[in-house]
């Protein structure tokens, strides 16, 4: 199946009903969230006398509330329905935001940041399915949307955070709480009411876990993980290595999400329209490992270019994963995609929590991105294998083919 490769992205913002927008505006201030914190990484460090390894906690008790808490969006939407479970999302996230504002310490901090994740994993999964069901154009034009969004929100989240982190480090998650609840107010006015219980498809707990026994959207999902612990790995670890400034930092990430939004948006679906969706993926993630074995080794120069570069690798890859994972396989849009999101967000919280970790066990500040090469070129070969059964499948006569799989 292809990702938006056969939608023209101009034609994407023609027509989309109130809701889409709604959405999509509340998910670039989500997306904003994941790399707001990097430029000020250091300020918060030196404010709360805290070590790399305790402040990178800052993305992983994010990233795993968020992995678990996954599991369950898709039971709390089918029960309470999606206008009621991106509200919820976003009432946490406000709080959270607003209260990380007047945290006292890297464990209050850490804690806050862990309610954040909880209304982040509510909103996102929540957002993607609203977005691909609303959505004229179907789901290829809701998956560049939903991935102009995520670039958007990841490029200007480091800028936002840059200039309020350069007055405190407080400011920028001062500024989220306020834009937060801007789309909170909008989402709770604007979004279409809830239908009856009734009328909404019956989802289990466990739904999310059984989606993965389908092969296909399991190696996607895994695939997803090793590259996505590489991404957190850019993410979390570069400030550390760079030692700038938090107006530095956030024009290094700023061009960083730039070039995710644009790659994303404009470049993906010709790499899935040239090479197909797997081929293309394949492609995209040994160029963001060779990116990375360049900053393993690269002086500081070095590795701001490739920090920057990298984004065009996750801009590809974040569309043509997503396209695939929504594809693959027969369950539900909402159920694929916490399945999926479950995985993929798993691999972020890991590399964050062991990324300095990584650095003091070989004693070396650039060994996370040797690291983080590694997990790509794992990713590679698990895309591999599903090429190639693929293209095994293609050569199996079509009256021996049996259509469609159960949960």
């Amino acid at each position: 199946m292809s990702a938006a490769h056969d939608v023209r992205f101009l034609d994407v913002f023609k027509g989309q009903p109130k809701a889409v927008w709604i959405t999509a505006f509340a998910a670039v201030i989500a997306f904003m969230g994941i790399g707001l914190v990097d430029p000020i990484l250091l300020s918060i460090a030196e404010a709360l006398r805290a070590g790399p390894e305790q402040v990178t906690l800052l993305f992983s008790s994010y990233l795993g509330v968020q992995v678990v808490a996954m599991l369950i969006t898709g039971a709390f939407s089918a029960r309470f329905g999606a206008k009621r479970t991106v509200v919820t999302g976003l009432v946490l996230i406000v709080v959270a935001t607003l209260v990380c504002a007047m945290a006292s310490s890297i464990g209050q901090l850490v804690a806050l940041r862990a309610v954040w994740g909880l209304g982040n994993a509510f909103f996102i999964a929540t957002a993607l399915a609203v977005i691909v069901g609303a959505a004229s154009g179907g789901q290829q034009a809701a998956i560049l949307l939903y991935e102009a969004a995520l670039g958007i929100g990841l490029s200007t989240g480091p800028l936002l955070g840059a200039l309020l982190g350069n007055i405190s480090w407080r400011g920028p998650f001062a500024g989220t709480a306020a834009l937060m609840a801007i789309a909170l107010i909008l989402s709770a006015g604007f979004l279409p009411k809830d239908g009856n219980r009734a009328d909404r498809p019956k989802v289990r707990l466990l739904d999310p876990i059984r989606a993965l026994g389908h092969s296909g959207l399991l190696r996607t999902a895994l695939g997803s993980a090793f590259y996505t612990a590489a991404f957190f790995i850019v993410l979390a670890w570069s400030p550390f290595v760079l030692e700038f400034g938090a107006i530095a930092v956030g024009l290094v990430f700023f061009g960083w999400g730039l070039c995710v939004a644009l790659a994303g948006v404009f470049l993906a679906p010709k790499l899935a329209a040239r090479f197909g969706e797997v081929g293309g993926t394949i492609i995209a993630v040994l160029f963001f490992a060779v990116l990375l074995a360049v900053m393993a080794i690269g002086s500081k120069p070095v590795v701001v270019v490739a920090v920057i570069v990298s984004g065009v690798a996750s801009g590809l890859l974040n569309t043509l994963f997503t396209g695939t994972a929504m594809s693959i396989s027969a369950a539900p849009r909402p159920v694929a995609s916490a399945g999926y999101n479950f995985c993929r967000w798993l691999g972020g919280a890991v590399a964050a929590t062991l990324v300095g970790h990584v650095a003091t066990w070989f004693g070396s500040q650039h060994a996370p991105f040797a690291v983080g090469a590694v997990l790509c070129v794992i990713a590679a070969g698990l895309l591999s294998l599903e090429l190639r059964t693929k293209a095994d499948a293609h050569q199996v006569p079509a009256e021996a083919v049996l259509v469609g799989e159960e949960f």
